[in-house]
This record gives C-alpha cells, structure tokens and sequence, in this order.
C-alpha cells in the first residue's frame, strides 16, 4: 500500500521500504549575499541568507532574506523575483506606510491569512508586522522593538520578545503563535484583542513533559512552529531541545513526537521516532497526510516523520560532515546544504527551502 502521496518514499503498512530519492534544484538566488537589486529574475538576484519560505494565496513564493532585511515574491512559474518588505536598509522604522519604504531587521519567517494579509516576525527588532494585503501598508502588531520579557495580560504592542523566530497562524481562533526563543516560550496574541499571553515555557531551559499541559512547563528553545486547524495541532520544533512536539491547540497539552533530545546524526538509516536524532531544528512544516517535514539545520539536511509508520527518513542532504553546496540536478539525498532553515510545501507538490548560507531557495521535486 502506498501511502506517499508524491513518491518520496514508498511506505508499506509494515513498515518503511527504501527511499526513492527526488531531485533537488535552486529556483531562487544568485548565491551571493550582497544586494545587487530589488527586481529581476529569481536566478540571478541575490537574496542573502534565505531563511523562511512560504508560498502566499496569490500561489507566489515569499522568501526572508536576513543578511539585506527584505521579503522576497518570486513568481515560481516565470521565474521572475521582486522585494515586496523592507527597504534593504537595516533598522526599525516605516510603520504607516509602503512596506517597501520600511527599514527591517532580520525578518526569519513570514505567513499569510487568508485575507492575504502577510505576517512577519524580525529576530533582532523582536517584533510581530502585518503588511496590508490590499494596501500594502506595513504596521507592528506585536514587540516594542527592545528585546527583553514583558507584556503578559496586556496589548501585544506594549510587550516584549527576545530574539522571535517563528510564527503561526490559527484562523480558526484569531490567533498568532510567536515562538520567543531566547525566553524559552510560546506566546499567543488575540488578532482581535490585540492581547499577549504565554501558552508553553517558563523561561528556564529544560524538556517540556509529555502529555502535560503546556502552560506552566518549560521549554527549550522553541524554533520553528506551524498550526494544522484541520486537527486543531500546534507543531514544535526545539532547537535546544532537538526534538519535535505538537500542542492540541484547544486543551494545550503538549505530546513529544520525535527525537531523543541530543543532537546527533543517525539517520544514514531508516530511524524510529524515539530514536531519531536532530541537531537543531529550525524549520517544520505538515502536509495533508499527517507526515512532518523538518529542517534539521546543523544536519545539513530535510527530514520526513510518518507518524504512521512510526519512522524518521531523511528526504535531502546527508549529515553534518556534508555541509557545503552542490546536487542540483540530482538525487537530493545526495545533495549538499549549508545550515538549511525554512521549509513549506509548493502547489507543485515540491518541498521548498531555505539553503541560508549558500543564499539560495531549494525546492526537492516529489512528483
């Protein structure tokens, strides 16, 4: 029985066959981090360390670009690229109007509503923006622009994140998750209240509890998160902790899904989920199957959990001695990344990431 929806791996009921690798291309930047432009074709501009990737409702790739603080649109069918956040100047200012006027810092991961409302979060200004679907226009919706903790039972735009890296959505609810990484927390705001409060951390550096509820337990460097409404899921990945989570969003109680908590690299083999090994996640994404897929940035490589089948493959790259760039064309297990960080899924059925430090977006085609 077949249970891969795209062909990266043949999954049969009793267990995992071998892998049947995709193969990996670059569809976005040149390879060089300076700024050589704000428009042209998504091969030749660069885009200087690639973190977040999300593809919008407009079916366009969003791309955060850190090293120049800009938000990149490339047209995936033409091939062409235009910045549409962040003036390429490295600041905290712009609010109230053209986001492409705004001076950012850092942006590490963008989402959207279904509004087309573009959400992003800058690690260094410690803040959640909105850019206006429909205008444009770029306002803070969360963060002060002082890194620090505070905040908790008031306006989101009166408190403070310390170092932010990734958001997500709950439209269901009108909520925004912001993983707050240094404070070892997860924060939730009320997009209609415009409310703060802590959901998941205590602030110290330890394991979360499995089966507990999240609020009140630590939690160790929350990196990378990503919300399934359908089953009402909040995804978790721990940099720090190197393991995978999830958090019903309705009850809040936290279940471990993968991952021992050392960092470490044993997936020359097909792994178990308690087994597996991560060396600090940072990216996370779920298709409609149920399957996880993670970015496993100190691996040098793309992950692939089947909840199902109960295993831990490895989709992209090979470990942490094959950090460095190269593959495209070929198998993407075999392909090199250096300190890969986002991940999102294509309507084209490919996995997209972010390979930072060779400034380059990577797509695994699955077809």
């Amino acid at each position: 029985m077949r249970l891969m929806r795209y062909g990266i791996i043949a999954l049969l009921v009793t267990g995992v066959a071998a892998a049947q690798a995709g193969t990996i291309e670059t569809v976005a930047g040149a390879g060089g981090k300076t700024n050589n432009g704000d428009a042209g074709k998504a091969l030749d501009v660069n885009i200087g360390q690639t973190f977040g990737v999300e593809f919008g409702p407009d079916g366009a790739l969003y791309v955060c670009e850190v090293e120049n603080h800009r938000v990149w649109r490339v047209d995936v069918k033409t091939g062409m690229a235009k910045v549409v956040a962040g003036s390429g100047r490295k600041g905290y200012d712009g609010d109230g109007g053209p986001a492409t006027k705004a001076s950012m810092n850092e942006p590490y991961e963008v989402r959207f509503d279904s509004a087309g409302n573009m959400y992003v979060v800058e690690r260094v200004n410690a803040v959640v923006r909105r850019v206006d679907g429909k205008t444009g226009v770029i306002t803070t919706i969360a963060g002060t622009g002082k890194p620090g903790f505070s905040g908790d039972g008031g306006p989101a735009t009166s408190a403070q994140f310390n170092q932010p890296h990734s958001i997500a959505l709950d439209e269901a609810k009108g909520h925004l998750y912001v993983a707050d990484i240094i404070n070892h927390r997860i924060r939730r705001v009320d997009l209609k209240s415009g409310t703060i409060e802590t959901v998941a951390g205590t602030g110290a550096k330890k394991q979360p509890e499995d089966g507990k509820v999240a609020r009140g337990l630590p939690m160790a460097g929350p990196r990378a998160l990503y919300v399934t409404e359908a089953d009402r899921t909040l995804w978790i990945a721990l940099r720090e902790g190197n393991s995978v989570w999830k958090m019903e969003l309705d009850t809040g109680v936290l279940h471990h899904v993968a991952g021992t908590g050392k960092s470490g690299w044993n997936a020359d083999k097909t792994v178990t989920m308690a087994e597996a090994m991560f060396a600090g996640p940072k990216g996370i994404v779920v298709d409609r199957q149920g399957r996880v897929f993670v970015a496993d940035t100190e691996n040098q490589a793309t992950r692939m959990i089947v909840p199902k089948a109960g295993k831990v493959v490895t989709i992209a790259g090979g470990g942490p001695k094959s950090r460095g760039l190269g593959g495209d064309g070929g198998e993407a297990t075999a392909a090199k990344m250096d300190r890969p960080h986002g991940i999102c899924f294509g309507p084209d059925g490919r996995v997209y990431m972010g390979d930072t430090n060779n400034h380059r977006v990577r797509a695994i085609q699955v077809d």
